[in-house]
């Protein structure tokens, strides 16, 4: 559901859907994620990996990238400051 949300968000042309709309629900969409309990953070963000090669093209990259957009891992995180410095140099490496 989350994955079929994103991809409409990320890839509907913004002549069917204002752009200013699609970040603002993006942006509820991932307060709404990180306020998930860990563990089922844990879980949903493992889950993006296992559907990702049920898409092809753009939409599989968003679903690949979904955990990565919304600092997830970092979420998860928050109480560790080596696994977020960690995640950051990955972060840094990736840009």
């Amino acid at each position: 559901m989350i994955a079929h949300y994103m991809i409409f968000l990320d890839l509907t042309d913004d002549d069917v859907l204002d752009p200013d709309a699609a970040v603002q629900m993006m942006e509820q969409l991932g307060s709404d994620l990180e306020a998930l309990d860990k563990g089922f953070l844990r879980e949903l963000i493992d889950a993006f990996a296992v559907i990702t090669p049920e898409y092809s093209g753009e939409a599989q990259e968003v679903v690949r990238n979904i955990a990565h957009s919304f600092y997830l891992e970092e979420v998860l995180a928050a109480d560790d400051p080596m696994r977020l410095a960690e995640l950051e140099a990955l972060r840094d490496a990736r840009a």
